[in-house]
């Protein structure tokens, strides 16, 4: 399928120059004179190479279509990602620079759609949000409440993410697994 080169976004899998590109990062920018252009930062899906390249508003780019099939984390071993079809039971072995620095989110059963062309696993797509404990908060500073100021905290799996200075060590709280980033406190 045909995009226009502003409608690329993070994610996305578009084949340029004969290979598979996975979208890392996107910029989209208007300078004063000339057309508007979308500063698109990619990475080869087999050979894990990166380039960055600049479609104009007006180019056509072909999205890649894939197959997106729901299956369930085992465990890590090494630097492979186990899975499993939850009805086949089929397991597959993924290596973890697929998903990236999102792969610390990965929890024991969670269910991530594993995304494949002509077969051939590609990325993997973890939920949207998931729920973390907080094992180490910054006290607050008095006075800092006043102003919206945001706090580091560390999470259960490592993850450092900035925090409203309500959140105390022992709270579980939503995170943003593509930003990294807190969304609210868990109910």
């Amino acid at each position: 399928m045909k995009i226009d080169g502003v409608s690329i976004r993070v994610g996305n899998v578009l084949e340029y120059n004969g290979k598979l590109w996975a979208v890392t990062r996107t910029q989209h920018t208007q300078p004063g004179k000339g057309g508007a252009y979308m500063q698109v930062e990619m990475k080869d899906v087999r050979a894990g190479t990166k380039t960055n390249v600049r479609f104009r508003s007006d180019e056509k780019v072909e999205r890649v279509r894939l197959d997106q099939i729901d299956y369930q984390f085992l465990y890590k071993e090494g630097e492979s990602l186990i899975f499993m079809h939850p009805e086949t039971f089929e397991q597959i072995s993924l290596a973890a620079d697929v998903i990236g620095d999102s792969a610390a989110f990965l929890q024991d059963g969670m269910i991530v759609k594993v995304e494949s062309y002509e077969g051939d696993p590609i990325t993997v797509a973890l939920p949207e949000h998931v729920t973390l404990n907080v094992v180490e908060a910054d006290p607050v500073v008095k006075g800092q409440t006043a102003a919206s100021s945001y706090k580091p905290a560390i999470l259960d799996n490592g993850v450092r993410v900035m925090v409203p200075p309500f959140i105390e060590t022992g709270d579980a709280i939503v995170v943003n697994t593509s930003e990294f980033s807190y969304v609210e406190r868990a109910k």
